[in-house]
């Protein structure tokens, strides 16, 4: 006789960082708990908000379970410190799959169950996607982040917008203890997207980029990272080059993940003006996108001129 067992759905904790979101986080939700074909629970921790935030998310949590709200009053000042919290607080047991939200976007109601198939065929440890941007104007454009990955890159940049990730409960999990030995350290991070692909391929795990679209990535004036493009955008990043703020992020990164002490990290974080110049020779190694190879080696050179190293 045979026995039909049907696996369960895959548990995944969804962490959503929010502050100031009542404009657009009831469509969020709603989109990250109508994913199919897996079993979600959604942890929102919010930035202290004065929109009435907190309020309408403890409204909207009573009577779903799958809602935990973690206690409200705290003022991270950034997102990256939001979702650290999420990180360090909420308890992974049980769960198969982590994975990052942000408070106003718009996810296919297929996202987790392909990174889940994505994960399992490929034998991953992590997943990120590119993502369609939106306006309230109606324009869409798609943002590709799935460029070949190379040997360095995730010391440069991150594997694509953070609310695509979804990451094996053993990464998140060995994640949250790193995090929280170096605690004081890692509220020096910016960009905890980046952290964490950092920490994956820091320490041999093996992350894999989709080149279909998730999500609808919301364009608005409140984005604390949004698109990068146009001359905005291109001046705003030539400002980041100058300051040295890029390198100095790689640098507390590659310390946070637990690769500070690497002889190519050295090389450039204690070479002075000739490590940033042999940097700039690598570009190929650190950055996907060609474009982003031909930044970077001027970011290199410029730092070298102006400061002599990489702050």
């Amino acid at each position: 006789m045979e026995i039909d067992l049907i696996k369960p759905p895959p548990k995944v904790a969804v962490c959503l960082a929010a502050f100031n979101g009542l404009d657009w986080i009831a469509e969020q939700l709603e989109s990250v708990l109508a994913q199919k074909c897996v079993d979600v629970s959604v942890f929102i921790s919010v930035d202290q908000s004065t929109d009435g935030t907190e309020k309408w998310i403890d409204q909207r949590a009573l009577g779903d379970k799958r809602i935990i709200v973690l206690p409200h009053g705290r003022r991270f000042g950034g997102a990256a410190r939001n979702f650290f919290r999420l990180l360090r607080d909420v308890d992974f047991s049980g769960f198969d799959y982590i994975s990052f939200a942000d408070q106003d976007d718009l996810w296919f109601n297929d996202k987790l169950k392909r990174a889940h198939e994505m994960l399992q065929r490929t034998g991953a440890d992590g997943y990120s996607s590119n993502v369609t941007a939106f306006w309230s104007g109606g324009r869409e454009l798609l943002i590709n982040k799935s460029q070949a990955q190379k040997k360095w890159d995730f010391l440069f940049e991150a594997a694509g917008p953070g609310c695509t990730y979804v990451m094996k409960n053993a990464l998140a999990g060995d994640m949250k203890v790193q995090l929280c030995n170096h605690w004081h350290k890692a509220q020096q991070v910016g960009l905890h997207d980046w952290f964490a692909y950092a920490f994956a391929r820091a320490n041999g795990y093996r992350w894999v980029i989709d080149n279909q679209p998730s999500m609808l990535y919301r364009q608005h004036a409140e984005n604390q990272v949004g698109v990068n493009e146009g001359w905005r955008a291109f001046f705003h990043r030539g400002r980041k080059i100058l300051s040295g703020w890029g390198f100095q992020q790689s640098a507390c990164i590659a310390e946070v993940a637990g690769i500070g002490d690497d002889p190519f990290v050295t090389s450039w974080t204690k070479g002075g003006r000739m490590g940033l110049l042999k940097l700039a020779f690598q570009a190929n190694h650190c950055r996907r996108r060609l474009r982003d190879q031909i930044l970077f080696a001027i970011s290199c050179l410029a730092c070298s001129v102006r400061h002599g190293k990489y702050e």
